[in-house]
């Protein structure tokens, strides 16, 4: 091989040239080019780093292939580059090589066959194909932000155009042959961007309005269980997507959607609705088939007793399983004729077996109410038999209230002490000042309402009256009695007479003198001596008063035991002209007007003939 450099550099002239030509090759006949550009030309300069040239496969030496690219020196391309081929590279094989580096430190030129290969194949993607056509390729593998796909080059696909709803795992893909159109060509780079997501949502596009032109309302259709959410699945029908609600999925009671599908589960599903403005399609799976509700009235009668499984507690009742897609309530109030019950679970838990009985249907809500209770007896069947009023009945202080007390009879059956039935002389504000919660007692029944569920009790009923026996009798009209001062107010004092027994001692009464403020003359413990004025039977008041004379009130004034009081009758009222005294003026009859019948006649005739003075006297004394 002819070293066109070294002949350069030591500039020989042509002449010395031609004769050493001549003499190397013994005198033949050769004929030499007087043009010795032909032997030693520039061609190196025409090979750029960068350039694909052809070339000839020499030999193989070791891991390297030798290639001819008529350059001055072999070039060398490495052995693997031949590994995606079929067959490895024999001598004489023609092929395309990029030219990397002219020569290493062996004087070798370095080759690729790859990257030449490489090359040609992007000139022929670019040639073939624009941005918007659609290609077809095959997953290479998984990179940073998307996936590698071999359309006779590697493109890149990014994860978001890979479907329509981004799989789980895009390297679900590798080695599969997909169909994608091209987003973006930069030449530059040579980098391509394809999607398969477009090339999807534009056949859907069409599909969809193929389907929705043709879909009515109780079709049944095919589709895929392409997404999943805790309210429902989307199913693809083939163009559109349609969901599948919970609700929809079963009549029975499920938990999450998944406990009926699994994502791209093969379904048949009925159209419930469609709307076409929105592009939105209603399905459902339980409306394949009957629905259980059909004859409920038939197979579950009111007030029958029936089985159940409970499959769900609230704060307000228990849900009750009888089969698959009926389920009834128990209400708290329904679970218990006794008990006083905060929550269901204070009864039942989910998964117990429980027997119910029917108490009503709603067929249009597809609604059952259902009673524990009522398989229980109830304990105010026969209540007043139980409980007759005038009875004596013991029970427990089961709750206290500012107007009475609640008496446990029985288990479930509660009576109410009224503070007005607890005494008959003390005045109660709150059961708490005479009964504690949890005490045993002794009571009278008043009066049963069985309907209404109500018994009315009574403690002072257990003893007689004393207002009507000993307290008349005790304190007569006229009785000097002692008490103790228990409260004084702006109109009178109250003196207590007895435990339990108080009298109003008005401030009228206090002292002969008019008293602005009793806290003058008394104070609260302060032992009295008082005159019983009156007893007043029907509103239970003992009227009092500190002006002891004898004289103010005759004892035999009034009888109290005719009348509901009994209160010092007024005397006769007396007055005249001059110095000699009057008659009478006014006389105010003892007992309900015997005294005006008793009357002398003349008396009468003497008050009519009375002088016009005396009569003046007599009106302006009235």
């Amino acid at each position: 091989m002819v070293d066109r450099n070294l002949l350069r550099e030591y500039q020989i002239p042509d002449e010395i040239l031609d004769a050493e030509f001549r003499k190397a090759f013994d005198g033949d006949d050769i004929e030499i080019s007087d043009d010795w550009g032909e032997i030693y030309s520039d061609a190196p300069l025409e090979f750029d780093a960068g350039s694909i040239v052809p070339g000839r496969v020499i030999r193989i030496e070791g891991d390297d292939v030798l290639v001819d690219v008529g350059y001055k020196s072999e070039g060398m391309v490495p052995l693997n580059e031949w590994d995606d081929q079929p067959a490895p590279p024999e001598p004489g094989d023609e092929i395309e090589v990029l030219m990397e580096e002219f020569e290493d430190e062996f004087g070798l030129l370095l080759l690729s066959k790859r990257k030449a290969d490489r090359i040609r194949e992007w000139e022929k993607i670019i040639s073939e194909n624009a941005e918007g056509d659609v290609v077809t390729g095959k997953v290479v593998r998984k990179i940073k932000g998307g996936l590698l796909v071999n359309i006779g080059v590697n493109v890149f696909l990014p994860a978001s155009q890979v479907d329509i709803r981004r799989p789980p795992d895009i390297g679900a893909y590798i080695d599969q042959d997909i169909e994608c159109v091209i987003l973006k060509i930069d030449e530059s780079r040579r980098n391509i961007v394809v999607s398969r997501r477009k090339l999807i949502e534009e056949k859907r596009e069409k599909l969809k309005k193929e389907l929705l032109a043709e879909l009515v309302e109780g079709d049944t259709r095919k589709g895929v269980v392409k997404n999943i959410a805790d309210f429902g699945a989307f199913v693809d029908l083939g163009g559109i997507d349609g969901l599948l609600h919970i609700t929809d999925m079963s009549w029975g009671r499920i938990s999450h959607p998944t406990d009926m599908v699994k994502i791209d589960d093969r379904i048949e599903v009925k159209v419930l609705n469609i709307d076409r403005e929105r592009e939105k399609i209603a399905l459902g799976l339980k409306q394949l088939t009957a629905s259980p509700w059909d004859g409920v009235e038939a197979k579950y009668p009111v007030g029958e007793k029936v089985k159940g499984e409970v499959v769900n507690v609230m704060t307000y009742g228990a849900f009750v399983k009888l089969e698959d897609g009926i389920e009834g309530l128990v209400h708290i109030s329904e679970m218990s004729w006794t008990k006083r019950i905060n929550h269901p679970t204070e009864l039942v838990q989910i998964g117990d077996e429980v027997e119910v009985v029917v108490l009503g249907i709603n067929k249009d809500k597809q609604e059952i109410s259902l009673g524990m209770k009522q398989t229980q007896p109830n304990p105010w069947d026969n209540v007043t038999e139980k409980y007759p009023e005038g009875s004596k009945v013991k029970g427990t202080v089961r709750n206290l209230t500012n107007y009475g007390a609640f008496i446990e009879l029985e288990e479930g059956v509660d009576g109410l002490l009224h503070v007005s039935d607890m005494s008959w002389t003390r005045k109660i504000s709150h059961a708490n000042e005479m009964l504690k919660k949890g005490m045993e007692m002794e009571c009278k029944v008043l009066s049963v309402d069985e309907e209404r569920k109500r018994i009315a009790l009574g403690l002072k009923q257990l003893d007689n009256d004393p207002w009507e026996t000993t307290i008349p009798e005790k304190y007569g009209v006229n009785a000097v009695v002692t008490g103790k001062v228990t409260k004084i107010t702006n109109f009178g004092v109250f003196v207590e007479l007895e435990p339990e027994l108080e009298g109003l001692l008005h401030v009228s009464e206090l002292a002969d003198h008019k008293v602005d403020n009793p806290e003058t003359l008394v104070n609260v413990g302060d032992e009295l001596e008082v005159r019983v004025l009156r007893v007043d039977i029907d509103d239970r008041k003992i009227g009092l008063s500190r002006k002891l004379e004898a004289d103010e009130i005759p004892e035999d004034a009034g009888d109290a035991g005719e009348g509901r009081s009994a209160a010092a009758p007024r005397e006769p009222l007396k007055g005249g002209i001059g110095g000699g005294g009057g008659g009478l003026l006014i006389d105010f009859p003892v007992s309900g007007g015997d005294a005006a019948e008793a009357a002398p006649a003349e008396e009468a005739a003497s008050a009519e003939d009375a002088p016009a003075e005396e009569s003046a006297s007599e009106e302006s004394a009235e």
